[in-house]
């Protein structure tokens, strides 16, 4: 295809391949002026929410330019999903990475070196080999997709230290242009991103960071975080795919274990695992439907499974691009999905200890503590959440959201100025090296050993704070923490220190308003059907088994055949001929061609009524005419399927015999009725592979119809 004239960038050439290739109509927001930009040799950086179509802004133009778009990738299974993904539409596409052995990666740099590539995706490491480099000079380069960008980010929580040497790529091909992609980064990294990348002259594209489908959800951990996380998953989750979080590898094995226990499919992940341990795991959350994966941060960046319903996390992440960029792996099409935290103090605590305790120098360890305490901010908020959170990328919601828990069900707060005072001097008059249960013990006037031994049942404070559970305790002392009134020594054990900040609260020279402890609402159950009807519903389940089916065969993940969302507007439409079929979004020329009539016989098969409509009688008065059903299909312009689905519904209403509609020989016809009662979950498949597909579907529905009858 011509590449876009410098003066003129036409985006039609690109607009044509969105809608044949990619099967979508138009582009989303800033989609058309990112691929205009690039197409026509400009540099680009884009961020852009996680699910809003990063992807399309590099394989289009890597399509439309002459060349071979080169694309950096910090994961293997990043990579992988992506090309299998991009085949399956029918682009060229390839990788080279450590999986592949010896022999085939000298295939893929046979086919660069002939140009049979659009896209070749490769690993920051393996780019900036000699070989690999003198490769790249020999060859038309069409672009370099940075993908991943905020890696390059020393104050990152990803950052790759080889993602410093792609600036090299504007050194050595000049004329290229580039483009760099993140989803998360605040403005400081945004700056570090063209600074160490010299994206000096490129233009900055900057799409917001809302993501409005997934609903967010902080509450406190009175500590049974276990049960409030099992409670929300069958509750609101069942049978659906999911990401829980832990910041400790046992706590992910304990996790994963008691869920599982508890009838759930949850499998752990962590840098602990064996490396096939971990890739079986990840494969079967891939492809499999309903699996929970309970993992460290090791977990989650490249994983591009569109269908993830919910994030949850067990421990407080450690700054919010993590918190923000975890909870971005759900709901990636775009439909509702739940980002749901229990955190608490313990939390902060850890989190401290691990900042201070690591090797990082001073500065690093002080822009940790900023984000920590931002991440807190957000926990103990009492307004909008995605406002709070949005604001702190610099992008801005004018009005609250109406889809967090702080907008749904608005917090209440109450005066704890005196119990923040009583809280305060308990740390004081124990000396500042305590921690919060034993203060909590002295408040509460326990009788225990260690009291007595330090003589703490002395104190002003022993006994004074009767009228508070330990949990409000814990409550009060968490956002005492939160707000700065209080810190941890982090060196010794978790002692709590008074800090400038608590003094005018002591004096009574402020007010102290507090969240009080969110009682635990109890979830309603919500329905296990997606849709409304029944028959939309089996609909549904069985357009999933297909896909599942046909993923199975192909060893791809089922969401690399369709997502969701296209299987949803299929069971929305109804779509009766192929032509409807491929006017739904993402289905492209290549996935109609090679999927069309499979889904189209599901849908088929599920059309309401049952009773024999307009266009059946149609079909029936040109076979009373003597027309075979290829002629049928033919005369109307419809598939073979279709006229084969209106006979079958003829027989099941008796209008019409099997054998006025097809011709079988009385052997043929008995294999078929042996392979029907052989098989008798209803479903064509194993029928139709039991008679080594020698028998056409529509042939074999026709039967499936006559036998029920009979019965």
């Amino acid at each position: 295809m011509p590449a876009m004239t410098a003066t003129t960038p036409d985006i039609s050439p690109a607009l044509h391949i969105l809608q044949s290739v990619f099967g979508y109509d138009e582009f989303r927001g800033e989609q058309a002026a990112i691929v205009a930009q690039v197409c026509n040799g400009g540099d680009a950086l884009v961020l852009m929410p996680t699910g809003g179509g990063k992807s399309l802004c590099y394989q289009i133009p890597a399509i439309v330019r002459d060349g071979v778009a080169v694309v950096v990738s910090p994961l293997i299974a990043l990579m992988q999903d992506q090309v299998a993904a991009l085949r399956q539409y029918g682009v060229k596409a390839a990788y080279l990475n450590s999986s592949l052995n010896p022999a085939e990666a000298a295939d893929i740099e046979e086919q660069l070196q002939r140009g049979a590539l659009d896209l070749l995706y490769v690993a920051p490491e393996r780019l900036f080999n000699g070989r690999m480099l003198a490769l790249l000079g020999r060859l038309k380069l069409a672009l370099f997709a940075i993908d991943e960008a905020h890696c390059v980010s020393q104050w990152g929580h990803d950052f790759r230290p080889e993602y410093i040497q792609l600036s090299m790529l504007h050194e050595r091909f000049p004329e290229v242009p580039r483009i760099a992609l993140t989803a998360t980064a605040d403005a400081p990294t945004r700056r570090e991103i063209v600074e160490r990348l010299s994206l000096h002259e490129a233009r900055i594209f900057n799409s917001g960071f809302d993501r409005p489908n997934i609903r967010y959800r902080i509450s406190e951990n009175p500590g049974n975080a276990r049960e409030q996380l099992l409670r929300f998953i069958r509750n609101e989750h069942e049978g659906e795919a999911g990401i829980v979080y832990c910041l400790s590898r046992k706590k992910v094995d304990e996790t994963a274990r008691w869920l599982a226990d508890k009838g759930l499919t949850a499998l752990p992940y962590h840098a602990g695992m064996s490396q096939q341990q971990r890739q079986q795991h990840q494969e079967r959350f891939l492809r499999e439907d309903g699996v929970i994966i309970v993992a460290t941060i090791a977990f989650g960046m490249g994983i591009d499974k569109p269908d993830v319903r919910f994030v949850a996390h067990l421990n407080l992440p450690k700054s919010i691009e993590a918190y923000y960029q975890e909870t971005g792996r759900a709901g990636r099409d775009g439909l509702p999905a739940d980002a749901w935290m229990a955190y608490g103090l313990q939390d902060v605590i850890t989190l401290r200890q691990m900042q201070e305790g690591s090797d990082a120098d001073e500065q690093h360890k002080r822009v940790e503590r900023h984000k920590l305490d931002a991440m807190l901010g957000l926990c103990e908020l009492t307004s909008c959440r995605r406002q709070a959170l949005l604001h702190y990328f610099d992008d801005v919601m004018d009005q609250p959201c109406g889809n967090c828990d702080n907008c749904l069900t608005p917090p209440e707060t109450w005066d704890a100025t005196v119990a923040a005072q009583k809280a305060l001097s308990c740390v004081h008059r124990t000396g500042q090296r305590f921690g919060v249960n034993y203060l909590i013990d002295v408040l509460r006037g326990s009788e225990s050993e260690r009291i007595k031994q330090f003589g703490h049942d002395t104190l002003s404070t022993y006994g004074i704070g009767k009228e508070y559970s330990v949990n409000e305790w814990r409550g009060v002392y968490r956002q005492l923490i939160a707000r700065g009134l209080l810190s941890v020594d982090l060196e010794g054990y978790g002692g709590l220190q008074l800090t400038e900040a608590a003094r005018p609260v002591l004096r009574g020279e402020t007010q102290l308003m507090l969240r009080k402890l969110r009682k635990s609402a109890k979830a309603e159950r919500k329905r296990s059907a997606q849709f409304g009807k029944a028959a939309d519903q089996r609909l549904w389940d069985a357009l999933r088994n297909r896909r599942r089916e046909l993923a199975e065969e192909q060893g791809v993940p089922a969401y690399v055949i369709f997502h969701d969302a296209t299987l949803a507007e299929m069971v929305e439409r109804q779509p009766q001929t192929l032509e409807q079929l491929g006017r739904i979004s993402g289905i492209g020329d290549r996935k109609l061609d090679a999927y069309g009539d499979a889904f189209l016989d599901v849908i088929l098969e599920h059309s309401q009524p049952a009773a024999v409509t307009d266009t059946v009688d149609e079909t029936l008065k040109l076979l009373s005419q003597g027309m075979t059903p290829p002629a049928i299909a033919q005369q109307r312009d419809l598939t073979l399927t279709s006229v084969y689905n209106h006979l079958a519904k003829a027989i099941e209403s008796g209008e019409i015999e099997l054998q006025d509609a097809v011709a079988l020989d009385d052997e043929t016809f008995k294999a078929i009725r042996f392979a029907f009662e052989q098989h008798e979950d209803g479903k064509l498949k194993p029928v139709f592979e039991a008679l080594e597909g020698e028998v056409d579907y529509g042939v074999l529905r026709c039967v499936q119809a006559a036998l029920s009858v009979v019965r």
